[in-house]
């Protein structure tokens, strides 16, 4: 058997994701097909490609080796596909997609910047199930997805996509007044009495993955309230219940957003886009306008701060 270009972006998935799981639900494949495809590879090249960890998967020396020769062969079927294929240009409408996440803030500003010649609409959903469908639909040309680890969601091929954050804690927003409100941290099992907001996205993972987070830390959470993103955060500031937050927004007036202990809840940001809306080139260009927003704003909540600097492996690897 030879190694095509479907193995290829097999490993370079798994590399970039740091997981054989991730990386299947990124492919659209169960893990164990992926599991046997790369032993296939493995078999190929003589030797194993990555090693596992606590924290995931590593490429060996020989998976750096194979993994540098992967990026110049896609790169190379990439740009063939730019150079001959029929490609829309975004110097017309360029539709984006984006999670509520603080980085909305400057995210048409920083795309304006790298194709002033477009003109951008944003569409801001709780939901990157809902993002995902409209790439499907043709609705969007790119979105900002983000996924709890656990509950990523499959791509079809007609979608690319880059990681943009690895892995990112979820942090937890309450009262200024609550009893916890000046800690560091806050143990999820300190707020076992406490009333939820049901986390945004819950067809996405959202609402199970707290569940299973709570119960590990021996209770069952008792969701009393829905509300948009944003809705809330009056509820959370009278002191009526606390939510889980992206760690990159500023605290609401009278709140108080907090790393949770342990990091029972982690996420991934990434950055997907229509391979038929956009050329190589363009979409790392606008992958570099989404990396500069979203930094633009990891000093908005000092609590995040802190554990940004302390976790550098996490940044964008081009920004």
């Amino acid at each position: 058997m030879a190694i095509d270009v479907r193995h290829l972006r097999a490993i370079s998935a798994i590399a970039e994701v740091g997981s054989v799981t991730g990386a299947a639900a990124r492919l659209g494949l169960s893990q164990p097909a992926l599991t046997a495809q790369l032993q296939r590879i493995e078999e190929m090249v003589g030797g194993a490609l990555f090693v596992r960890s606590r924290t995931g998967v590593r490429p060996t020396e020989l998976g750096k080796q194979v993994l540098r020769r992967a990026h110049v062969v896609l790169a190379e079927v990439d740009a063939l596909a730019d150079d001959f294929g029929d490609r829309h240009r975004p110097s017309g409408l360029l539709r984006l997609g984006t999670i509520h996440i603080a980085c909305v803030g400057s995210l048409v500003r920083r795309v304006a910047e790298v194709f002033p010649a477009a003109e951008i609409a944003l569409q801001i959903e709780p939901s990157a199930r809902l993002l995902t469908e409209a790439l499907t639909r043709n609705q969007l040309d790119a979105a900002l997805l983000g996924a709890l680890e656990g509950f990523e969601l499959p791509l079809p091929a007609a979608l690319a996509s880059r990681t943009l954050v690895p892995r990112y804690p979820i942090f937890v927003a309450m009262s200024a007044m609550h009893r916890h409100a000046q800690s560091h941290q806050v143990r999820l099992a300190d707020l076992s009495d406490e009333s939820w907001v049901c986390p945004p996205g819950p067809d996405d993972g959202s609402l199970a993955s707290l569940r299973r987070a709570c119960r590990a830390a021996g209770f069952e959470p008792k969701i009393r309230y829905e509300a948009p993103s944003g809705a809330a955060h009056p509820l959370v500031a009278a002191g009526a219940g606390v939510r889980l937050v992206d760690p990159t927004w500023a605290p609401a007036p009278g709140t108080r957003v907090l790393p949770l202990a342990g990091e029972p809840q982690v996420a991934r940001l990434a950055f997907a886009w229509r391979r038929d809306a956009l050329t190589t080139g363009q979409s790392g260009s606008l992958f570099q306008a989404v990396s500069r927003a979203y930094l633009d704003h990891v000093d908005d909540n000092p609590a995040f701060t802190r554990w940004w600097r302390e976790h550098p492996h996490t940044h964008p690897v081009e920004c």
